[in-house]
């Protein structure tokens, strides 16, 4: 549909078009200007349907070459055909799988459009259908059949059930016979994935589906997380026994890896993809009908959001024009026109449409002549506007009377043409002319200024105070020109008052024609705040203010609260609420006994009042004082150790807090025995921070009559000048005879940064680049036992890896097993440009996106991390954004650190920081600028 001022013509091809056409693939435009595009071919009636997206475009053409209506742009429309084919008549091969083991039995679907069908599995016969559980799981992405662990009853014939909710018609594939064999074994197997989701690009505000499986025995669990996240995003729904997450309306923050991970008692697998949103542009700044100057500048510019970031271009009268912004530097007849913004992206197109009028008149005061009667106050500033129509813009040259005026020390001409007078006097009166004047003709206007008594204020409103209940009165009276009416206004904290919905509590009292007073009746602790006094005429004004303090009746204090901070406290006002005997202290108290300090420790006390109206002030803090010693009561944790060479024993354990030394002179006594002795060895160790001991004695050495390990046990107790703590539980340690014998097997790593890899099954690893690095040089990590993984780090990005991993013993390394390959990821970008700009009340924060090329590969942010906190302070608020600029509140009061960091898929971008000073003024920042003059342009990047 198109609205035009002129007359217009509209070509349209409909779809009537021969079958035998289409089949060509391509049908020529049967009418100049008009055309279709068919992506797809098309069979019908006897030939299989495949998948039809016609697309048709309305091409407009015009009588005239100026468009004079907002609404014209080009315009398309879609015609889809829905179909579904069916499955091959040909049978389908039995499976046969070992009870216990995984099974996946192919769906292979059938063509359909569109795309969205639903998938079930038809057992035996229809209408019977397979229900899905935690065992089995029915993918409604390929419409596979997924059963973890197979059981004797899954025996039977399966058939693929495919149904088009669009279509209303469902078809099933021939039956598939699932044969169960009996078991060699009871062999266990770890979780397997095979159900895996892809990187995922997902439209703003729509929903989205992941699925994970896993095949294994016992069946695995699954758990769903985000990544760099503690929780999944709110919006967020599991279903399928925990095999499908669903995210509804989907934004910008939910961007990110999400993984899944299969667990069972056998082990343990996982996978991780990436979420991607983006979106169709939507119109940040557009334009708007002007109406402007012959030979004026003139921008006009379109701001669109969306992801990709949308390209701009311009029409103007329907023909290509441009692209980004659109300067004027001299503006003519020939730039007035219709001009047309368009956004587009891949996911969309945005139009915005104004029309431009250049014009050009000699000057008239026509429609805003300068006022007859003006009036000016005395000492005050008074301005005259002369504001003519006129372009291009005029000359203006002003007159009193006869006199020629020109700009002085009192006197000056302002560029919109307007007088501006100084201290007006008396002598300033009389007739004033303005005169208007460009290159198509003058005009002039004039009127007649007289000056009035200035406004004053003679009684200023004063600070009071008054209890609750009470009344009170703010004074204010003023002196004014008699010719002139006066009006006072009150506000409270720059909230004007209105008398007539507040007259419970506030009323004005005129005493005399010069009088404005405000009377507070019943006065209430909402009352309380900063009154301003307006004493207001037509001509000028006058302001005082005053602060009214509401005091509530004195009441008798409820309870106080004590408060200790201890030498060990975090921060300065880390003050916790102690345990007290009596535990309620009443407000008749005067003092209390302080219960359940740590010994020997340095302490401040405080108190805080507390009556009907809330808490008071905390007290000033008490000096400091130090509790008294007593004997230790904890004692080391994570006792552990084992058997070295050549007689050693290794001990090792976690030291205890300083906070419970409980006196001077802490430190440990380590006992230790052979598991037939009945005496125990005893060892003094002096320091508290001591996590290791070892011990040397060739009695321990192993001959060849002795067992394969020797076993030992262990305790250690905490002691000080007061005496000794309890012993820790016993733990048993194992010297062995000889290294391992077995090396590990089934080595898996993949990488999870740049620089940062994960390792399983290992008890011992290490790790080098192949080809760069020689095999002794290898870099080595020790994990205990029990741990099946491990992380490695400060790896070379882009780099190729071998991961060799070896069973460990106080007696030696073991046989080492097959070498893993694995590539780390590229490396994050090492810097990214941030721009910076203030008000009075925002920060806006905004950076450019930027890429990078390492060795031919092209990368771009995923998302980004931005922390607001005060300085000093080691937590602040973390928020995630897929947009590349934000907008905090600038603060009022303290000094501020705000850190940007990109995440990318080798790792997170580098740390950068600005700091900012309360009172929207901005500091230096920590790190390096180029110019806070030049909007603060910085370095961009952190580490959250």
């Amino acid at each position: 549909q198109l609205r035009s001022t002129f007359m217009t013509k509209i070509l349209f091809i409909f779809f009537q078009v021969l079958i035998k056409e289409i089949r060509a693939r391509r049908v020529k435009s049967l009418v100049t200007d008009a055309f279709f595009l068919c992506q797809t071919r098309i069979k019908h009636e006897d030939i299989d349907m495949e998948t039809l997206n016609c697309m048709y475009q309305c091409s407009i053409v015009l009588c005239t070459t100026v468009i004079h209506h907002s609404d014209l742009y080009l315009s398309y429309s879609s015609i889809f055909f829905v179909v579904i084919g069916e499955f091959p008549d040909e049978e389908r091969d039995p499976v046969y799988v070992k009870e216990g083991q995984g099974a996946v039995l192919l769906c292979a679907p059938p063509k359909a459009w569109p795309q969205e069908v639903t998938y079930r599995w038809i057992y035996n016969e229809f209408p019977v259908f397979l229900h899905t559980d935690r065992r089995r799981f029915v993918s409604q992405k390929t419409g596979n059949l997924y059963i973890s662990k197979v059981e004797a009853q899954d025996a039977g014939n399966y058939s693929c059930f495919v149904s088009s909710p669009v279509l209303g018609k469902s078809v099933f594939s021939k039956f598939i016979p699932l044969i169960p064999l009996p078991p060699d074994d009871e062999r266990k197997y770890p979780a397997d994935i095979r159900v895996k989701f892809p990187d995922t690009t997902a439209m703003l505000a729509s929903n989205i589906t992941l699925e994970c499986f896993a095949l294994g025995n016992p069946i695995p669990h699954i758990v769903w997380r985000k990544v760099d996240a503690t929780d999944l995003p709110a919006n967020h729904e599991i279903s399928e026994s925990g095999a499908v997450l669903h995210l509804y309306n989907i934004q910008y923050e939910d961007v990110g890896g999400y993984e899944c991970e299969a667990i069972n008692t056998k082990g343990k697998d996982w996978h991780k993809a990436w979420l991607y949103v983006e979106s169709a542009p939507e119109w940040a700044e557009t334009i708007n009908n002007t109406q402007i100057d012959i030979g004026s500048e003139h921008t006009m510019r379109c701001v669109a959001s969306g992801k990709p970031f949308p390209f701009i271009r311009w029409y103007k009268d329907g023909y290509m024009y441009g692209k980004g912004e659109l300067k004027f530097s001299s503006l003519t007849f020939d730039d007035s026109g219709m001009y047309q913004c368009v956004a587009e992206n891949y996911w969309g197109i945005k139009y915005a449409n104004a029309e431009l009028r250049v014009i050009a008149c000699a000057p008239t005061f026509e429609f805003n002549p300068v006022k007859k009667q003006l009036l000016g106050a005395k000492d005050g500033r008074v301005v005259i506007e002369c504001k003519p129509r006129a372009a291009p813009r005029p000359r203006f040259t002003w007159t009193k009377g006869k006199e020629l005026l020109f700009n002085n020390s009192r006197i000056s001409i302002m560029f919109d043409g307007s007088l501006e007078i100084l201290n007006a006097t008396k002598n300033d009166e009389g007739f004033y002319n303005c005169f208007a004047e460009n290159d198509r003709g003058k005009a002039n206007s004039s009127g007649y200024l007289t000056i009035t008594e200035a406004t004053s204020l003679t009684v200023a409103p004063e600070d009071t105070e008054v209890q609750v209940g009470e009344e009170a009165i703010l004074r204010c009276a003023a002196s004014f020109d008699p010719m002139l009416d006066i009006t006072f206004i009150w506000a409270i904290d720059f909230r004007v008052i209105d008398f007539d919905m507040e007259w419970q509590h506030y009323e004005r009292v005129m005493v005399g024609n010069g009088t404005g007073d405000l009377r507070i009746k019943n006065a209430q602790i909402w009352h309380e705040g900063r009154y301003t006094c307006t004493a207001q005429t037509v001509v000028d004004n006058d302001t005082a203010y005053a602060d009214l303090k509401v005091f509530p009746f004195p009441l008798p204090i409820l309870y106080y609260t004590i408060q200790t901070r201890h030498y060990w406290a975090l921060y300065e006002d880390d003050w916790r609420n102690a345990s007290t005997s009596p535990t309620f202290l009443d407000g008749t108290m005067e003092r209390a006994e302080v219960t359940d300090l740590y010994p020997w420790m340095e302490y401040q006390f405080r108190i805080i009042a507390t009556n009907e109206y809330g808490s008071g002030e905390a007290s000033i803090p008490s000096l400091k004082i130090k509790t008294w010693d007593a004997a230790p009561v904890v004692s080391p944790t994570d006792v552990a150790g084992y058997g070295g060479r050549n007689g050693e024993i290794v001990i090792t354990w976690t030291p205890v807090q300083p906070w419970y030394f409980y006196g001077k002179k802490f430190g440990y006594i380590v006992a230790f025995k052979p598991h037939d002795a009945y005496d125990w060895w005893y060892e003094t160790i002096s320091d508290p921070e001591t996590r290791r001991y070892v011990h040397r004695d060739s009695y321990f050495i192993p001959t060849d009559e002795d067992f394969q390990v020797r076993e030992f046990q262990v305790k250690i107790k905490s002691f000080n000048l007061k005496g000794d703590g309890p012993y820790s539980y016993t733990k048993v340690i194992y010297y062995p005879r000889d290294v391992p014998t077995e090396s590990p097997t089934d080595v898996y790593a993949r990488p999870v940064s740049s620089t940062e890899a994960l390792v399983w099954w290992l008890p011992v690893v290490k790790y080098w680049r192949k080809y760069d690095d020689p095999e002794p040089g290898a870099n080595r990590i020790f994990v205990p036992a029990a741990v099946n993984q491990t992380r490695l780090e400060n790896m070379l990005p882009d780099s190729h890896y071998l991961i060799e991993v070896r069973a460990f013993n106080g007696a030696g390394l073991g046989p080492p097993g097959e070498h893993c390959e694995m590539f780390t990821k590229r490396p994050h970008p090492p810097r990214m440009w941030r721009y910076i700009s203030w008000t009075g009340k925002w920060l806006y924060v905004w950076w450019d996106h930027i890429s990078y090329d390492i060795f031919g590969n092209i990368s771009f942010p995923l998302y980004y991390k931005v922390m607001f906190r005060k300085t000093g302070y080691i937590y602040g608020k973390v928020y995630i954004t897929g947009w590349h600029f934000m907008d905090f509140p600038m603060p009022q009061v303290g000094d501020y650190e705000l850190m940007v960091r990109g995440r990318y898929e080798g790792g997170d971008g580098p740390v950068r920081k600005i700091r900012i000073q309360g009172k929207a003024s901005m500091i230096t920042p920590t790190l390096s600028l180029v110019s806070l003059v030049l909007l603060a342009l910085c370095i961009m990047g952190l580490e959250i």
